[in-house]
């Protein structure tokens, strides 16, 4: 069974046109993922595989929905005992532990608000979340660094009324979640049911030129990302999908949850500490998965191993995206597989807003064609829409009072940044692209990460990706540095691949020039500096703003 089908006003699409004209979310009155999709398939299907959990130390779960309806249950009860219910903010820090799956679908199901995190969050970003959303629980691993963190952080969080640990360390005064669920009665529903409108989810942005702000999402959400599993994905029914992402991530409810399950595709779950390309085609031969999504990084290192050595027969379906995807890493996967990647673009504020569809035959590095879940429009600076190779900022036209499905409703408790974003019924997504003669859109960056040299506007997206096809490149980071005659020039921060030397000036000349054969000559650095690492977000994304802003100190 395929529960999606049962929010579409047409369950099946003959082509590409019949699909963007005929997608359409019927939307019920109410809606709730725990019960509407988990408790529904365990009343149908009880031993339907919803998830297969397995870790690098050889340990398996396999879960049924009759368990997971079980499991969640349990987890809702032992909440509602601590005395958590509708609209409590709690804090999931659980990396890729089988806890977090147990405890979003229970909070769902009590009516609370998740809010997901990195393990990688310190004592400042603790308190700074707990302060900015009046966090009442957290729910973590018990691992020593993460245990450390929000013990220093529980003296400034002032809301925190509960923190719960999975182990293996558990502190004094926290609770057990294992022995929680076990002691807890059973789950006799909610104290009040949510309603549509209500926050489900809050997720903090990586805040690259300032606060992470916070994205509420209702409890609709999960219906948007039907396009991102269904029609991106292309998760098939029985089969096994595997997304590489941590939970502290928007991209893991985009991958490991909601559109796969709705679509009747066991979730897969790798719980590894490190990524090991050949670690990672071990397990997808092993465990024989279906479809695999990851960002273009995890297959530049895939393509250096043997295929040859792994049974990749039952891969039938790869997408990729967050960052730039080189011809050459999608070429040699194609040879090595057979398999095209299918890119795709959204943010946290959205679920896949552009991509490529099972009708489409990709373009290496195009993000692929808008989803007819939203109205996505090309705009210029002075409001007129793109024509075919201007670059424009893409924009959702939205009604707030009555946003599409998956868009979100605020950055809670921030109205002015919400107006800055949101205003006279358009969505600013804050990211610049053109599309081609055929539709497709191309990336070229953050609206405020454009260059503008000698009258050319410049993207730093399109120079990154040409420099990362470079063997010295290891990471890099395009920002615009001023300049008297020509107002900025494109500069270059780069980290080396470890046999290439940082004094060499003939190797500056020659990524220069390289650039200048790979992209329009006017884009290549002017100035390159090698560096060992580059200033980042908790979440990995760089941080131009800080790049910028040393180049203005250094002048």
């Amino acid at each position: 069974m395929q529960l999606y089908k049962n929010y579409l006003a047409q369950p099946e699409f003959e082509s590409l046109h019949d699909f963007q004209n005929n997608f359409k979310i019927t939307v019920p009155q109410n809606f709730n993922f725990g019960y509407d999709i988990v408790d529904e398939y365990a009343r149908t299907e009880p031993d339907k595989h919803a998830i297969l959990w397995v870790n690098d130390e050889g340990e398996e779960k396999e879960i049924s929905y009759r368990d997971l309806k079980e499991n969640t249950d349990q987890t809702a009860s032992y909440f509602q005992t601590l005395g958590l219910g509708h609209g409590d903010k709690v804090m999931l820090i659980l990396m890729r532990r089988i806890e977090f799956w147990y405890s979003i679908i229970a909070l769902h199901k009590i009516g609370a608000v998740t809010i997901p995190a990195t393990h990688l969050l310190t004592e400042k970003d603790i308190s700074y979340r707990c302060k900015a959303a009046g966090i009442k629980a957290i729910v973590a691993v018990g691992e020593e660094n993460v245990v450390n963190h929000i013990n220093a952080a529980i003296p400034q969080c002032h809301s925190l009324k509960t923190v719960i640990s999975t182990g293996p360390i558990f502190p004094e005064e926290w609770g057990n979640f294992s022995e929680g669920i076990d002691q807890a009665p059973a789950f006799n529903g909610p104290n009040q049911m949510s309603e549509l409108n209500d926050i489900s989810l809050l997720y903090f942005t990586s805040g690259t030129t300032g606060n992470p702000k916070m994205v509420a999402h209702d409890f609709a959400y999960p219906l948007g990302h039907i396009v991102t599993s269904c029609f991106w994905h292309n998760s098939s029914e029985d089969g096994r999908h595997l997304t590489v992402a941590d939970t502290g991530w928007g991209k893991a409810v985009w991958g490991k949850l909601y559109g796969q399950m709705m679509a009747g595709c066991t979730v897969f779950i790798y719980d590894h500490k490190k990524f090991t390309p050949a670690d990672m085609l071990g397990v997808i031969a092993k465990y024989k998965i279906t479809s695999f999504c990851a960002p273009p990084t995890v297959y530049r290192f895939m393509i250096k191993e043997d295929f040859l050595a792994y049974d990749l027969s039952s891969l039938k379906y790869c997408t990729t995206a967050g960052e730039a995807l080189n011809s050459k890493v999608f070429e040699i996967f194609q040879e090595k597989t057979g398999i095209m990647l299918m890119e795709a673009f959204g943010q946290t504020e959205t679920t896949a807003l552009i991509g490529t569809f099972p009708w489409m035959t990709p373009k290496p590095g195009a993000m692929g064609i808008p989803s007819p879940q939203y109205k996505v429009r090309l705009l210029k600076p002075d409001g007129t829409d793109c024509e075919i190779g201007e670059e424009g900022q893409i924009v959702i036209i939205a009604d707030r009072k009555k946003p599409p499905i998956g868009l979100f409703q605020s950055y809670y408790r921030d109205e002015e940044r919400t107006n800055e974003a949101w205003n006279n019924g358009i969505y600013h997504t804050g990211d610049i692209a053109y599309f081609d003669e055929d539709g497709y859109y191309w990336f070229v960056g953050r609206a405020d990460d454009l260059i503008k040299s000698s009258g050319y506007r410049i993207g730093p997206f399109e120079v990154e990706s040409a420099l990362m096809t470079h063997p010295a490149v290891v990471e890099c980071a395009i920002t615009g540095v001023p300049d008297e005659i020509r107002g900025q020039v494109v500069k270059a921060t780069i980290v080396l691949a470890p046999e290439y030397a940082p004094g060499d000036e003939g190797l500056r000349k020659e990524i220069q020039d390289y650039v200048k054969n790979v992209t329009a000559p006017y884009k290549y650095p002017r100035i390159v500096e090698f560096v060992e690492a580059l200033p980042k977000t908790i979440s990995g994304k760089i941080r131009r703003v800080e790049i910028r802003d040393e180049e203005i100190r250094r002048c």
